[in-house]
């Protein structure tokens, strides 16, 4: 008598990603704003950069936000991560612009009026220059500064905002700006780092409980969290470098902090290989030469990576991924980038972890900090001279996945053809958008 074949294992159907599943993007003020003059970020790069490295109007979205927030809604997208600049807020030590409050206020109305939730970051990398003068992270009397400024905005957008992040990438900011000196204030010392690092985590903790006490929303960390393996998997010195680079790169900022989380957030951009080389210590190893996909920015394309910081983070908590996405100018990586990671964000979902929710970063081009304007992250490409919006092709393809909740396959089949994928999508469906597709 013939038995039934196996079951198969494989994906044939769409990826159908969970109910409530939040489609975003992710941007940051001092980045897309212009502008942010009484920052110490404002005053660096005026100090230390050339005239295109320098933000000065950036993509001006302090002014043309309810544009881009109708592009945001016209594409599908059902939740926005911004920031709000504690640098015009309290420009003055102690001193809170309500002029600048009241125009938040309107920021972030603008994205609830359109059905939008909202998760709002209260500081991402920039603070006011008269912190700085004070040391900034480095003096733990900030601490005490951010509490203060956090106890007046929250009660004033806490009617606008559906989730708090108090902090942006603690780790990659004391590592660019105290461990290499290659971000403000250039510092290279490791024990100034270690004290950033302690400041920060002790901000992070006391806001916490501050919010809790003025807000019910849920309230997290946007932390930066890469993936490692070794060069050579029969290495013990490689694996026991992974395992210490793993603690200390993704786990130390959570344990410093347990039990002020509502969620994880999860910014993915890095893989790392750990090579021993001919030395007697491992190393991170150089990829740009090794015929890897790397982004402009040499990032390597990895998306099993987020798969693997998926699995490992979680622990019952519900884990957003706050940012990832690629620097490129050829629309089409970015295109294949997208359905790449998501399938490992589905991937995860399957394998059981919580994953709410994913951010592309950015939704439009920004100023990429030390970088400047080189990088090209946006959905939505921004010409600097004139400040027009031009939706990207990878725009419409994460609006229809947005749109239908999964992948559909004659996306994957069109990605090795010739075939734009934005032609397809504008005529493909009843009714679809015709009005971003004139922007092509």
């Amino acid at each position: 008598m013939p038995t039934d074949p196996p079951k198969e294992h494989h994906e044939h159907n769409p990826l159908v990603f969970p109910d409530n599943f939040l489609w975003g993007t992710a941007t940051s003020a001092h980045q897309v704003e212009g502008n942010n003059v009484y920052s110490d970020w404002w005053e660096w790069e005026l100090m230390n950069q050339p005239p295109e490295k320098r933000s000065g109007r950036a993509a001006d979205q302090y002014n043309k936000f309810e544009q881009d927030f109708s592009l945001l809604k016209d594409l599908n997208q059902n939740a926005h991560r911004l920031s709000i600049e504690w640098a015009r807020i309290e420009s003055e030590e102690g001193k809170f612009n309500q002029a600048e409050i009241e125009h938040y206020r309107k920021v972030l109305k603008s994205l609830k009026d359109k059905n939008i939730k909202v998760m709002l970051t209260l500081w991402h990398f920039t603070i006011p220059r008269w912190l700085a003068k004070k040391g900034g992270w480095e003096n733990s009397k900030t601490v005490d500064y951010f509490t203060r400024y956090v106890k007046e905005v929250v009660p004033l957008l806490d009617e606008f905002v559906d989730f708090w992040i108090t902090l942006n990438e603690p780790g990659i900011y004391t590592y660019m700006g105290y461990l290499i000196g290659y971000w403000p204030p250039q510092v290279k010392n490791k024990f100034r780092g270690f004290r950033v690092e302690w400041n920060l985590a002790a901000a992070h903790k006391k806001t916490y409980k501050l919010i809790k006490s003025l807000s019910t929303k849920p309230v997290g960390v946007a932390n930066n969290v890469q993936s490692f393996h070794s060069a050579h998997k029969h290495s013990l010195v490689e694996q026991i470098a992974v395992y210490f680079s793993d603690i200390i790169g993704n786990h130390a900022f959570y344990k410093l902090t347990k039990g002020h989380h509502d969620f994880i957030g999860v910014n993915y951009y890095f893989h790392h290989r750990i090579n021993k080389k001919n030395g007697l210590l491992p190393g991170v190893e150089d990829v740009i030469h090794q015929a890897r996909e790397v982004s402009d920015l040499g990032w390597e394309v990895y998306p099993e990576g987020l798969f693997d910081v998926l699995i490992d983070l979680s622990d019952h908590k519900p884990i957003y991924v706050t940012e990832c996405g690629i620097a490129s100018t050829n629309d089409d990586r970015r295109t294949r980038f997208l359905i790449s990671y998501l399938n490992e964000v589905y991937r995860a979902i399957k394998a059981g972890v919580n994953v709410k929710g994913f951010f592309y970063w950015s939704f439009i081009d920004n100023f990429e900090w030390a970088e400047g304007f080189d990088p090209r992250f946006g959905l939505v490409e921004i010409d600097y001279k004139t400040q027009e919006r031009k939706v990207r092709n990878s725009a419409f393809v994460y609006s229809e996945i947005a749109k239908y909740n999964n992948i559909p396959h004659t996306l994957l089949k069109l990605l090795g053809h010739t075939v734009r994928v934005s032609d397809v999508l504008c005529n493909q469906h009843e009714g679809g958008p015709k009005a971003l597709c004139e922007h092509i």
